[in-house]
């Protein structure tokens, strides 16, 4: 999801990959970075050890861009009747 949205809008993206123990090292809490998995848009915590949906990230990023938020994506009739 997050290459395919940073070539959609001009941001740059950097993932950080490492072993879990790492995450919990006293090294990492001194950084200051939240507790993996996490996405930052900026200095913000967007989401921190859960998910976040494609289209609240994206929400997010045209935020962070200034940009007006994207259109809603059609779900289609399965959708409708799922999400009541």
């Amino acid at each position: 999801m997050m290459p395919r949205l940073g070539e959609k809008y001009d941001i740059e993206i950097e993932t950080i990959s490492k072993a879990r123990a790492a995450f919990s090292s006293a090294e990492y809490l001194e950084t200051g970075l939240p507790k993996a998995p996490a996405i930052m848009a900026g200095d913000e915590v967007v989401v921190e050890a859960g998910d976040i949906s494609e289209e609240k990230l994206e929400g997010v990023i045209c935020k962070y861009l200034g940009l007006p938020p994207p259109a809603p994506h059609k779900k289609g009739i399965p959708g409708r009747f799922i999400n009541r």
